[in-house]
């Protein structure tokens, strides 16, 4: 048997390739304590998160640390979206985060909405194979957010430069305070009965837990999970996380990142499909130059010059082996027949009639062999056979 062993170097890097290639791990939202904090003079953040069973070992580089509005410390309770992968180095998994939000005591509100995230949890909302795929060119962006204010702006904007045909319908709903999520929960419905977009976008600036919380109500967790089109969650900033960023199809960070994910850069999408045209077309004319050589060396080889060469050696072939069983029947023939001589010479000495050729005779009455004197009797008749006959005689004494 062959092994064909990998270095150290392939064998992490084939598990983080897989590490990556789960979108779970892209985007994973964990909570625990922070100890063993440390602060590099690189502007890293070097950490770990744990609970009562477990830890994790975790960083957060410079890129993202300027966005934190508090120091970490041991012993302090967060909330952290990041993703997870490998360093390939040491061999270890360890948790990249990009926010952390502090989690402070569980008030009321907190305590409902952990209630509500572990039930639609516990039936299955939140699961990845639930989730619609974005369309990878939408005509048709329908926004549900206020009708005043910045985020439908940005979303506009953005959408816009990326893409100058793309539509923006704007579906006007209040995005806080008191009946919020009732009419949300109607626009998402609305959307999909009258099927007026090709993906949603459920949007609002960031502000309090307060502030979010019609994004936290059951009725439009419900209606994000039950709507037909896809849903971009886009609602606060990039700490803040509510129910339909769970629910939803996609979650971005900001309003603008949601008119990103939605929209594709038309700009990258023409030169990426003269990117394609070409590769396609080289990758067309090396084929039709491999086939042709493959072509020219097929044509030179025996089988085309000598068709009937294989068949003769074949018929060859043949010959020889006809030769060799012929060969081994011949042989197993005398083999046989000369065991069957030497079975017939072992039966020759056994047999009783070469017991007569010595001079010895057999005495029967009846047919019935006499081997002791105690069976005969006087006047009895018997017959003796010897070697050339039989005889008559009589018992006389």
């Amino acid at each position: 048997m062959t092994y064909n062993p990998i270095s150290v170097s392939e064998l992490n890097s084939y598990i983080k390739e897989k590490f990556e290639e789960d979108e779970y791990f892209a985007n994973v939202l964990v909570e625990g304590e922070i100890s063993n904090c440390k602060y590099h003079y690189t502007g890293h953040i070097y950490f770990t998160l744990k609970d009562e069973k477990s830890l994790i070992k975790s960083i957060m580089f410079k890129t993202y640390t300027s966005h934190l509005d508090f120091t970490l410390q041991d012993g302090m309770k967060v909330i952290i979206l990041g993703s997870v992968s490998v360093f390939e180095r040491d061999g270890t998994y360890q948790l990249y985060a990009k926010a952390v939000k502090q989690v402070d005591k569980v008030g009321d509100l907190r305590a409902k909405y952990e209630a509500l995230k572990e039930k639609l949890e516990k039936e299955g909302l939140f699961k990845q194979e639930h989730k619609l795929k974005i369309p990878f060119m939408p005509q048709v962006i329908g926004v549900l957010t206020s009708n005043t204010g910045a985020v439908i702006k940005d979303i506009i904007n953005v959408s816009t430069r990326r893409n100058p045909n793309v539509y923006i319908k704007l579906f006007p709903v209040p995005v806080q305070g008191e009946g919020a999520a009732q009419k949300i929960a109607e626009g998402i419905e609305i959307m999909n009965k009258n099927n007026l977009a090709d993906v949603l976008i459920v949007a609002r600036g960031g502000g309090s837990l307060e502030d979010l919380w019609p994004f936290n109500e059951e009725i439009v967790a419900r209606a994000i999970y039950n709507s037909k089109l896809p849903v971009i969650s886009a609602v606060g900033h990039e700490t803040d996380f509510t129910i339909s960023d769970f629910v939803a199809d996609l979650r971005a960070p900001t309003p603008s990142a949601a008119a990103e994910l939605a929209v594709p850069n038309i700009q990258n999408v023409k030169e990426n499909l003269n990117l394609y045209q070409s590769r396609y077309k080289q990758a067309l004319l090396r084929k039709i130059e491999l086939m042709k050589l493959h072509y020219e060396k097929c044509m030179t080889r025996r089988a085309f010059r000598e068709p009937l060469q294989k068949i003769h050696e074949q018929y060859l072939e043949i010959d020889k082996i006809e030769k060799n069983l012929e060969h081994l029947i011949d042989k197993k023939i005398e083999k046989e027949k000369s065991n069957a001589q030497n079975l017939i010479l072992k039966l020759d000495a056994l047999s009783p009639l070469k017991t007569l050729a010595r001079g010895y005779s057999i005495v029967s009455v009846n047919g019935k062999n006499i081997k002791s004197v105690k069976d005969l009797k006087v006047e009895q008749n018997i017959q003796i056979r010897l070697q050339d006959g039989k005889a008559k005689a009589k018992i006389i004494e």
